[in-house]
């Protein structure tokens, strides 16, 4: 079936303008650009409105899921949540894999709006960037899943909730666990290109050794993805990170990850280097991902209510879906410690 990117190429045009023509913003567009777009639209048998016609009557109820990657087990966990929450509710889950490009997520949202979906959870994304504001107030209601309240959040066409794991807290839990067992010189593993919950991650550690006098220099080490941000390859990149660290001449003997798709990397890295966990490096992880308690030796993580966590992101979908003057709230989760044998 053609999407909204096989019209545009058909047509030789960018996906902003088919999305012009679907939602009827042709004013300021050249005649012959639009018969091109309604040739094509025919050509390809693209019908836009099917679903939303279907929408109206009851008898279809859907919500999208925009996710940087579905190969990020994380995001994977997170999609299965929504999934089980959302039927519950007799609602399907449209997901959009979009790597954190602009383009993708314009597409993404193009696409939810000509099946007819009003409401959609963005994971882990800039909720601030230009094309989510645009659909902000083309009537499209959002959840910012894994950041804090965007500062335009409370404008009139930008509402939106923000539901996330206190993820300064995470951090720091994760540090101060290594601290307890007895773990001094620490560091955080991660990979190059900020988000805000990776900085939330990283203020949260950096909190927890300064409050315990044991800062140094160089305690942050990053990974350099072949993609960017490393969504899809976060655990050859900390198999790299561990031969950076092994070939290190003092190297730490706590670390906390990122996420656990870089910690299991890491430990797997650092076995082949010789380097003994937790024997001679603990290693705490971030999400509880299901291959955590699976791998050997079991990784140490920071676990966040991903159901309570989905349930609500569904249910304020919903809600403002149907009553678009509530106010955005945000709702931050406390994590919680899953304790494994990757810590001394």
């Amino acid at each position: 079936m053609a999407n909204i990117r096989d019209v545009a190429k058909h047509a030789g045009v960018s996906v902003s303008t088919v999305s012009n023509v679907l939602n009827g913003r042709t004013d300021q567009m050249r005649a012959e650009t639009l018969v091109r777009i309604q040739q094509s639209m025919q050509t390809l048998n693209y019908f836009p409105n099917r679903v939303a016609q279907q929408l109206k009557t009851g008898q279809a109820k859907m919500i999208g899921l925009l996710v940087p990657s579905i190969v990020n087990p994380s995001f994977a966990a997170l999609a299965r949540e929504v999934d089980l929450a959302a039927k519950k509710r007799q609602f399907r889950v449209l997901i959009g894999n979009t790597y954190r490009q602009i383009e993708e997520e314009e597409a993404f949202l193009d696409d939810m709006f000509s099946h007819g979906v009003r409401g959609i959870i963005v994971a882990a994304c800039d909720i601030e960037k230009a094309h989510f504001a645009r659909a902000a107030e083309q009537g499209m209601v959002m959840v910012n899943y894994d950041g804090r309240m965007p500062t335009r959040a409370q404008s009139d066409h930008y509402a939106l909730d923000s539901v996330s794991m206190d993820n300064i807290e995470a951090g720091r839990m994760a540090a101060e666990h290594l601290i307890a067992q007895g773990c001094r010189r620490l560091a955080f593993a991660t990979v190059e290109g900020m988000t805000p919950s990776r900085a939330h991650k990283i203020e949260g550690f950096l909190r927890a050794v300064q409050y315990h006098g044991l800062y140094r220099e160089g305690m942050i080490i990053e990974g350099q993805a072949m993609a960017a941000y490393g969504d899809t390859e976060m655990t050859e990149l900390g198999r790299a990170l561990a031969l950076k660290i092994s070939q290190q001449p003092v190297f730490p003997d706590g670390i906390v990850a990122i996420n656990d798709a870089l910690g299991i990397g890491l430990m797997a890295g650092l076995h082949q280097a010789g380097i003994h966990v937790p024997q001679q490096i603990s290693i705490v992880g971030i999400d509880n991902i299901p291959l955590a308690g699976l791998v050997f030796p079991g990784l140490t993580s920071i676990m966040p209510p991903l159901r309570e966590i989905a349930e609500v992101m569904v249910d304020r979908l919903i809600e403002r879906t149907e009553n678009p003057d509530m106010p955005p709230e945000e709702f931050l989760f406390s994590p919680s410690l899953v304790s494994r044998q990757s810590v001394r």
